[in-house]
């Protein structure tokens, strides 16, 4: 979907939405937008800064936390910079699986029970999906729950459908099955993890496609957060970095450019905005095996009448990631 501030200029759509059923693919598709949800949920979190705030330690927020993890300010958990260990890759590493069913608080539990870092706080960039999860609670033991928010301050006032449930099997109004192919064929994609705020938002290419129109424009629920969230972040030793708070910077010739990526299981979603122009691009997809980002990039490019590097188009036959994020996108 192609689109300025004001109107959706071209959408197009291909596949099927569900392999049962036969239904094609449409631009009101419910999909799982994974990663793509951060942004949101920074607007959302800061909301109200005597909530909670950038600088303000996890600690604070969270007595459970300890040692150096509780020293975390809020911002460098939502920027990258925090060192915080990702719980989907911790949990890999002693053995659960993708598919083991986790909830919400044993997880809060099991990061209680750490003290370090995978690196001291601002002085490395590294994805991690905890800190989405940490802010999360903390909002949570203030009686503040991510999917309400979302209700109350961008789905009702835009019109759209926005959900965030916590369980991949929760059900989703209009959700469509996501697939990966296996050797014996197309499968359906599922998984166990407990779904925090670090990408547990679901909607379709057309409600995601509004919402970053407020975004863009500064109306509505959108007023003030593009500057906000894709304000520069820094390193400790004074560095700036490209990624701020769920949206990521990347350049096409000169332009300078602002989005994000997401990975499910059984889904893959990217989207890119230009600031300036006030364009965007966004494309969704309900299989593992699409390259969202690398086609997003080359309908940006052609819209902006450049050519990419080859090295980019080399990296996105092997990627989906952001180019300034390390790890993946979950």
């Amino acid at each position: 979907m192609i689109f300025d501030e004001k109107n959706i200029r071209v959408e197009s759509c291909g596949g099927l939405e569900s392999l049962a059923t036969a239904v094609p693919f449409s631009p009101n598709s419910v999909v799982r937008y994974a990663s793509i949800t951060k942004h949101i949920f920074a607007a959302l979190a800061l909301h109200r800064d005597d909530v909670i705030g950038l600088d303000d330690r996890l600690g604070s927020h969270l007595p459970g936390l300890r040692g150096l993890m509780a020293d975390v300010t809020v911002g460098r958990a939502l920027d990258m910079t925090g060192g915080l260990p990702d719980v989907r890759d911790t949990l890999s590493l002693l053995g659960l699986s993708v598919h083991t069913a986790t909830e919400a608080q044993p997880i809060l539990d099991f990061l209680y029970s750490l003290e370090k870092l995978n690196f001291p706080a601002g002085h490395e960039i590294s994805y991690s999906n905890t800190g989405y999860r940490l802010v999360e609670a903390a909002l949570k033991c203030k009686g503040l729950l991510f999917n309400e928010m979302v209700q109350e301050r961008i789905s009702r006032p835009l019109g759209i459908a926005f959900h965030a449930p916590e369980l991949w099997f929760d059900p989703v109004p209009n959700l469509v099955p996501g697939y990966w192919r296996s050797e014996q064929g197309w499968q359906l994609g599922n998984a166990g993890l407990h779904l925090s705020a670090s990408g547990s938002l679901t909607g379709s290419v057309r409600d995601l496609a509004i919402w970053l129109q407020a975004l863009m424009s500064g109306q509505g629920p959108g007023e003030g957060w593009m500057e906000r969230l894709s304000a520069t972040r820094f390193l400790a030793d004074g560095r700036p970095t490209q990624y701020g708070l769920g949206l990521a910077w990347s350049r096409i010739g000169n332009n300078r450019l602002v989005g994000h990526g997401g990975a499910h299981a059984g889904y893959k979603n990217y989207f890119l905005l230009d600031p300036h122009r006030r364009v965007g691009v966004a494309l969704v997809s309900n299989r593992e095996d699409t390259m969202p980002s690398g086609l997003v990039l080359e309908i940006m490019a052609a819209l902006l009448g450049e050519t990419l590097p080859r090295a980019v188009r080399a990296y996105q036959t092997v990627s989906t990631r952001p180019p300034t994020v390390r790890s993946g996108l979950r």
